[in-house]
This record gives structure tokens, C-alpha cells and sequence, in this order.
């Protein structure tokens, strides 16, 4: 098998020139930092790096509820999944993916020489089914990979079906890598899976869902001998993060409550919206928004890329279609902006939508 080398979805996000009505966003608001009284001081602006920073480790442990020696930090969430595989999978071993996936999740797997089987969260609700899992699995499987608020859907899987997974990954001597950087967005708030064994590897940051996208404030969850791996690994890589970005990370997640002030009522009520639209348009197959940030709908008449592209060009409103998913007939939508932007948005995908049909 050749080796993927890059990641189709994140080139073509980050060329995008920009949409005023953006649908294709996943995260919420950006933060200003500066709206707290921070001085260079506090910053440790000296030129030094410090290796595995204990004040920002200790912070990630006590936000997640583990033990220091279980955090490995990295530059975002992406970064924290390439390095958690590198130090779970070697070329040729089995790596079983759901499907539909974010798409940088098995790029990474096949960057690492991995062969990759995948098995069907099946829509409109895209639930994980640990029956479909298990019928996938084989004696090879060395890593289950899964998003937790699903990525694209927002499905939650809850800890019941957590606890089912892992259970099928040890009866083969599997691990179980879990994406949860939109799981602080589940409603009611969901305890991650690191709680659940040291068969789970997660990976999280503070970019979708409190606004700190820039600070690339991303961390790996694994048993202690895990994580030791992992930091060594490292050094291959990056050797250390920003220490700014890591002072800065350490301010905003002593005043995280502050970050996310008005967050999850934004949420709220940008999916009643999106549930409304989507109750009201007979174009789409989708299931109600429950949790998180994004939805999946299936374009019942029409071609999604031709959709994009009228959006685009007519209406100024951007989202993301479906084949960087594995599902060409679906698009994603994020309804994490500003309200009143999220509702013109909807009124012109309804108009796109009329358009194309």
C-alpha cells in the first residue's frame, strides 16, 4: 500500500477564500485573549522552551479528572492524533475506522502504513453500533479509531456503548483511539473515555468548542506507560510546544468558565434553528440535532458539489461536502457562529436549495 501524504480535506479547507454566510465553520466564536489584563511578565517571553511544561499538564489533568503522568501535550487536536497513532500502530498493521470519517483520521492511519478496514455508522442518526464493530473486527485489528461528538454527525456515543467497544478492542489486544474535541459540547456534559480503561486513548484541545483555535493547545489522554512513549516520540517531532502559547493556554484554562461564557446557549439555540430549517425542508434526510456543533444531511434531489458551488458563487454561504467524509450524497454544516449569522445562512441554503431542485 503507498503512503498518503496529505490531507485532501484540509487542503481544500484551508484554500477556501472566505464565505460571509459560513456553514462550513465547526467551532464556536473565536475568544479574545486579550480581553484579560495579561502582561509579557506572565508570558515568560525569555526565549526558553520548557520541557513538558508541568503548569500546563497539570491544567489539562485537572480539566479531564486523570493523573499528570496520563497527559501528553501537542500542537492541536490533529497533532495529538499523529502522534497518538505513530506510538499505537506500525506499517502493516490493521486499523479499523468508522465510516463516514473525518477524513484527516484515515489519511493519518495511511500516512503510518496502516491497512485500514472500516465499518458503517449507519445514518440518518449515524449512531456507533459495537454489533457493526464487531462484526469488522478481526484477530489483526491493533487500533479502533473513532469521533466522539461524531465527526461529521454530532451523534454521542455514550458510555455504555464506550464500555462495548472496548471490550471487542481487548479481546483481539486492540486499543481504541477516540477524537473527543467536540465532547465538551454533548448535552448533558459527558465524562471522556480515558475514565473508562487504559484500552482508550483519547484526544482533545481547546479549539472547537472554546474558541482557541490559535493556541494549538492539544493533548493525548493514554495509561501513564503510554504516555511515556508518546513523549518521546515526540521529540521526533516538535521536542516542545510554544511556551507563550502554552502561558496563554495555562490563562485560559484557569478562566475556561469565562471562555465559554454564553457558549452552550448559543449552541442551543443555533440547533433549534438548524432542527427548524431542517423540520421544514423535504431536500434533505437528517436527524434532529441533539448535541454539538455539526450536522450531516443527506441532499435527497440534486448533486451536493453542485449545491457548493451555487452557494458559493450566488449566495455567498459555504459548507462542506460530503465526500471528504466518504459520503458524497451528504454535506456538513456547522452552526456554531453567531446566531443571527447561522440564521441568514439557513435561509440561504433554503434558497440554494430551491435553486438547485
Amino acid at each position: 500500500m503507498s503512503r498518503v501524504l496529505a490531507s485532501e480535506y484540509m487542503h481544500w479547507a484551508k484554500t477556501q477564500s472566505p464565505a460571509r454566510f459560513n456553514l462550513a465553520s465547526s467551532e464556536v466564536p473565536h475568544f479574545r485573549l486579550d480581553r484579560f489584563d495579561i502582561s509579557l511578565a506572565e508570558l515568560e517571553v525569555d526565549g526558553a522552551s520548557r520541557y513538558r511544561y508541568p503548569d500546563l499538564r497539570e491544567r489539562i489533568a485537572r480539566k479531564n479528572g486523570v493523573a499528570p503522568e496520563r497527559v501528553v501535550m501537542a500542537d492541536g487536536t490533529s497533532m495529538a492524533n499523529m502522534l497518538a497513532m505513530a506510538a499505537l500502530i506500525a506499517p502493516g498493521d490493521e486499523v479499523l475506522i468508522e465510516h463516514p470519517a473525518y477524513e484527516p483520521m484515515v489519511a493519518t492511519a495511511q500516512f503510518h502504513g496502516a491497512e485500514v478496514r472500516r465499518f458503517t455508522r449507519r445514518g440518518p442518526a449515524f449512531a456507533l453500533d459495537p454489533e457493526v464493530v464487531e462484526a469488522a473486527l478481526t484477530d489483526r485489528t491493533r487500533l479502533i479509531v473513532l469521533t466522539n461528538l461524531h465527526n461529521p454527525t454530532g451523534n454521542l456515543a455514550d458510555e455504555a456503548t464506550m464500555h462495548a467497544v472496548g471490550a471487542l478492542a481487548e479481546r483481539v489486544g486492540a486499543r481504541v483511539l477516540i477524537d473527543e474535541v467536540y465532547l465538551d459540547a454533548a448535552v448533558p456534559p459527558e465524562a471522556g473515555a480515558a475514565h473508562l480503561g487504559d484500552v482508550f486513548v483519547t484526544t482533545s484541545s481547546l479549539t472547537k468548542v472554546h474558541g482557541l483555535s490559535g493556541l494549538r493547545c492539544g493533548w493525548i489522554l493514554a495509561e501513564p506507560e503510554l504516555a511515556e512513549r508518546m513523549w518521546r516520540l515526540n521529540e521526533l517531532f516538535g521536542v516542545a510546544q510554544g511556551h507563550a502559547d502554552e502561558r496563554l493556554s495555562c490563562i485560559a484554562l484557569d478562566r475556561l468558565d469565562e471562555v465559554d461564557a454564553g457558549n452552550a446557549a448559543l449552541l442551543a439555540t443555533n440547533r433549534d434553528l438548524a432542527n427548524g430549517f431542517f423540520a421544514g425542508c423535504d431536500d434533505l434526510e437528517v436527524a434532529p440535532m441533539v448535541n454539538g456543533i455539526t450536522a450531516f444531511p443527506r441532499l435527497l434531489r440534486g448533486k451536493v458539489d453542485d449545491l457548493h458551488f451555487l452557494l458559493r458563487d450566488q449566495y455567498d454561504t459555504a459548507i462542506v461536502p460530503g465526500r471528504f467524509f466518504g459520503l458524497a450524497d451528504h454535506f456538513r454544516i456547522g452552526v456554531g457562529g453567531p446566531t443571527e449569522m447561522i440564521e441568514a445562512a439557513l435561509e440561504r441554503l433554503g434558497a440554494g436549495l430551491d435553486a438547485l431542485t
